[in-house]
């Protein structure tokens, strides 16, 4: 049996892959063009840079912020 490593972001980063995988099927399917997806993202990044101001965690919303518009310029948000 193959004993599974713990570490605290897995899950993130897995979520974060099926995310732009979906995306990315979406619009290779034309179910939703190029804009709403990248709208989706903007979304995304807008909403988690102003939770930030009312954060606890402050530095999450804008690390997540930083990686969704690391996708928007381009770039793979697993591997960036």
């Amino acid at each position: 049996m193959t004993e599974h490593v713990r570490f605290p972001d897995v899950h993130g980063i897995a979520a974060l892959g099926i995310c732009e995988a979906l995306l990315l099927a979406l619009t290779d399917a034309n179910i939703i063009s190029e804009k709403d997806a990248r709208d989706v993202l903007t979304d995304v990044a807008i909403t988690h840079q102003e939770a930030a101001d009312a954060s606890h965690t402050p530095d999450k919303h804008r690390a997540v912020a930083a990686i969704v518009q690391s996708i928007l310029a381009g770039k793979n948000g697993v591997r960036h």
